[in-house]
C-alpha cells in the first residue's frame, strides 16, 4: 500500500516538473518560425559583468518597493530592434518569464542541481555555477537560500548585437541566505533575517535560431551602497 502511494507521489512531482518547464518555455520564448536560441552577452559591446552570481551573500539594501513587474513604459530602441527581428518579443511577457527563470535558477543553484541549471544557463555562466556548487561540496558546506519574493523586475537594457538579442533585467528580491556545515551548524547568515537583494541578470538568444528559448548569459550583483536614515 505504501509503495503504491510512493509511486503516485513520484508521478505527481514529475508532472509538476514538466508543467513548470513547459510554462517557462512558453513565456521566455515563443516559436514563430523565425526564432533564435540562447546565447551569451559577452558577444557584444556590453558593460562588464561577473558571470557568477553571489547567491550566498546579501547585496544592496533597498527601500520598500511595490512587488511585481515594473509597469511598461515607452519601448526602448533596443527593445524595438529586437522586436523588429522577432515580432513575438514583448517586454512584459519577457519579464514574466524572466521572473520564473530567476526563481528556478536561484533554487537550483542553492540545491546544487546542475541538471536543472543546464538548459537555463549559457556555457560561460553554467561553468562558474558548477564550480561554485563543487566548491561547496568540497568544503562540506550547504547553502540554504530561501527566496521570499521578488519585489520588482524591470528591463534596464536591451540590445541587438548582430543577431544576438540581449536583455538585462534588474531583480529586487527578498531572500534568506544561510551557509551551514554538514552537521547543520551555521557558518554564515541568519535564518531569521530577510535581506533585500539586487541582481542584474542578462538573458540572451540568437535571433537566427529556431529555438525560442533564452538563457542566462551574465550576472551582476549590485555593490552595497550606504543607506542614509531619514531625519
Amino acid at each position: 500500500m505504501d509503495d503504491g502511494f510512493h509511486a503516485l507521489d513520484i508521478v505527481f512531482f514529475a508532472v509538476v516538473a514538466v508543467f513548470l518547464i513547459l510554462r517557462l518555455r512558453s513565456v521566455l520564448g515563443k516559436r514563430t518560425g523565425n526564432e533564435r536560441p540562447p546565447t551569451r552577452w559577452n558577444n557584444g559591446p556590453k558593460p562588464a559583468t561577473d558571470n557568477v552570481v553571489d547567491l550566498a551573500q546579501a547585496r544592496k539594501p533597498v527601500d520598500a518597493a511595490e512587488p511585481g513587474i515594473a509597469p511598461a513604459g515607452p519601448i526602448s530602441p533596443g527593445e524595438a530592434a529586437i522586436s523588429a527581428r522577432d515580432p513575438s518579443f514583448s517586454g512584459e511577457t519577457f519579464l514574466a518569464g524572466a521572473r520564473m527563470a530567476f526563481e528556478m535558477i536561484v533554487a537550483a543553484y542553492a540545491n546544487g542541481d546542475k541538471k536543472a541549471l543546464r538548459p537555463l544557463l549559457a556555457d560561460q555562466v553554467y561553468q562558474p555555477f558548477c564550480e561554485g556548487i563543487d566548491a561547496r561540496a568540497r568544503a562540506g558546506e550547504d547553502l540554504n537560500c530561501e527566496l521570499m519574493g521578488i519585489r520588482s523586475a524591470e528591463i534596464t537594457e536591451a540590445l541587438l548585437v548582430g543577431t544576438v538579442a540581449q536583455v538585462t533585467v534588474r531583480f529586487v528580491s527578498e531572500q534568506i541566505n544561510v551557509v551551514k556545515d554538514l552537521d547543520g551548524r551555521i557558518l554564515e547568515g541568519d535564518p531569521s533575517r530577510i535581506t533585500p537583494v539586487i541582481d542584474e541578470w542578462t538573458f540572451s538568444r540568437d535571433t537566427r535560431s529556431k529555438d525560442p528559448n533564452w538563457q542566462l548569459s551574465a550576472t551582476r550583483a549590485i555593490a552595497d551602497d550606504p543607506v542614509e536614515d531619514e531625519a
